[in-house]
């Protein structure tokens, strides 16, 4: 009887409360952002150098550098420090550093 009970409480090949093993599932993939310039360095819906509709509303604004035909908001020429803005919201929502922009 103590034997039964030994062989109950070992079932087959190991703990009885061990479940059936699962895959190792892949690790997390780096977040794809899906809405940003890479070419200038801002969000994609926002570029005033990408999308003329965007351009005529930051003009119409005043927001506007006129030496480099962009968004004073946006001209990294002007300023660099307007780039980490940009940056930090990049970072907070995709956990990474945005790739570096590749145009001027």
């Amino acid at each position: 009887m103590v034997g039964l009970a030994a062989l109950m409480l070992s079932g087959c090949g190991g703990s009885a409360t061990k479940g059936p093993e699962t895959p190792q599932s892949a690790p997390a993939a780096t977040p794809v952002a899906l809405n940003w310039c890479v070419e200038h360095g801002v969000p994609e819906d926002i570029c005033g150098q990408c999308n003329a509709k965007v351009a005529a509303e930051y003009q119409q604004k005043g927001d506007w550098c006129k030496e480099h035909n962009r968004p004073e908001s946006q001209c990294f020429l002007c300023n660099p420090k307007r780039a980490e803005k940009f940056a930090a919201e990049y970072e907070a929502k995709y956990g990474s550093k945005p790739p570096q922009p590749d145009g001027t």
